[in-house]
């Protein structure tokens, strides 16, 4: 079957890659833009709907810093989202659904125990499906139009993602994949976080361990890859991120090198994406 094509500036609006069809057209015309590496002047040039497509452009305004989470998520761990049916646990102002959108996912549905955190441009986007005051573990395949996800992601606060992870097991297609934050923060007990920031290597490699161990026996998962994310929390909490399938998917996949991961954390990250 014949590739269907799509105007580039359209491409590029759908994908909110640029603010508007003139803006991308600008881009255009300028020179910003390459499809598979090579230069394209001419908005009205037909491309692949799955072409790869960059602008070089000023930095994006994303609705919330925690986009950058995301971002290293997908480059990190080559996450395709394109056609994908999403669900975002702890979507709060949507940083991870507009990422999400972004990169051409048909569907997101953004689910937060909050009320009034998404922002208005994406609450208002037809691709987004809002399911406010909704305890994540509370979920139900009804609750997102009977038909599991092929993306999960997560960057939920205030709660163990060992409490989420059997739900989001059960919303995950056999062939989809999860992209968690871990935050150490909140998987550690009181009596080992302290005043709430955790600055100890050590600690960081035990609780990653330990969710790790988790989902290799608790869980129908398969913890694939790891990394850290590019930012920290608001207090200045470094966060992991984590790729995980269902087991069997895959080859069986050796257990990241988590100490390794924590030693690049504490050297790179810093508390602003700039």
């Amino acid at each position: 079957m014949k590739q269907k094509l799509i105007r580039l500036d359209k491409f590029i609006t759908d994908r909110k890659l640029a603010a508007s069809r003139t803006a991308a057209q600008n881009y255009i015309e300028e020179g910003r833009v390459t499809v598979g590496g090579v230069t394209i002047t001419k908005a009205a040039s037909m491309v692949p709907q799955d072409a790869s497509v960059k602008i070089d452009a000023p930095e994006r305004e994303w609705v919330s810093r925690g986009a950058y989470k995301l971002l290293k998520a997908i480059e990190s761990f080559a996450i395709k989202a394109d056609g994908r049916r999403c669900v975002d646990i702890g979507a709060s102002t949507g940083g991870f659904t507009e990422v999400l959108l972004a990169n051409g996912a048909a569907k997101v549905y953004a689910v937060d125990v909050g009320y009034g955190q998404l922002a208005w441009k994406l609450r208002g986007d037809p691709r987004v499906a809002v399911l406010e005051r909704t305890n994540a573990r509370n979920l139900t395949l009804e609750m997102i139009d009977g038909e599991k996800a092929d993306i999960v992601v997560s960057d939920a606060s205030f709660i163990s993602i060992t409490l989420l992870l059997p739900k989001m097991e059960e919303l995950l297609k056999e062939d989809g994949l999860m992209a968690v934050l871990v935050k150490p923060q909140f998987e550690a007990g009181r009596e080992r976080v302290g005043k709430g920031v955790i600055t100890d290597p050590a600690l960081h490699r035990e609780i990653l361990g330990e969710v790790a161990d988790f989902i290799e026996k608790d869980t129908g998962l398969s913890l694939e890859a790891a990394d850290y994310s590019p930012i920290r929390g608001p207090e200045g909490n470094i966060e992991f991120l984590f790729l995980l399938r269902h087991k069997g998917v895959e080859n069986a996949a050796k257990r990241p090198d988590l100490d390794k991961i924590v030693e690049e954390a504490h050297k790179n990250t810093c508390a602003h994406p700039r």
